[in-house]
């Protein structure tokens, strides 16, 4: 009996298997972060000849400490945020600059469209 119950079990696993939880976030399409990236450039540079403006350069972004570029003026609340640039902080402050360092200088509604936000990070990620 035993035997018999474990052949079926055996059978019955496969299709019973539970997909792995998908991730938070979806993963991005750097194509149309690029392209969303346009709202950015005003303010940002990104690339091998990238240099603060208006903004600080973004290459090198996801896991650098804030306030941290040398050829940029931060505020004092970006100095003393202490963030390090997660795939989240990045999608919170980008959604809400002033909810996450409030006082920042970063004059910019957000972006409220998830995807956009997904689309962003993936394309971010892929500057060094």
């Amino acid at each position: 009996m035993r035997s018999v119950m474990r052949k079926i079990l055996a059978s019955l696993l496969p299709a019973m298997a539970i997909a792995p939880a998908p991730s938070v976030h979806a993963a991005g399409d750097v194509a149309a972060g690029k392209a969303a990236f346009a709202k950015c450039a005003s303010c940002h540079q990104v690339g091998p000849s990238a240099r603060a403006g208006f903004g600080p350069q973004l290459n090198g972004i996801v896991g650098r400490p804030s306030a941290t570029t040398r050829d940029y003026r931060y505020s004092a609340a970006m100095q003393n945020a202490r963030i390090v640039w997660s795939e989240d902080k990045l999608r919170a402050f980008m959604k809400s600059p002033g909810d996450v360092v409030p006082g920042t200088k970063m004059r910019f509604w957000g972006i409220g469209n998830e995807q956009e936000l997904n689309n962003l990070i993936a394309y971010l990620k892929t500057l060094s």
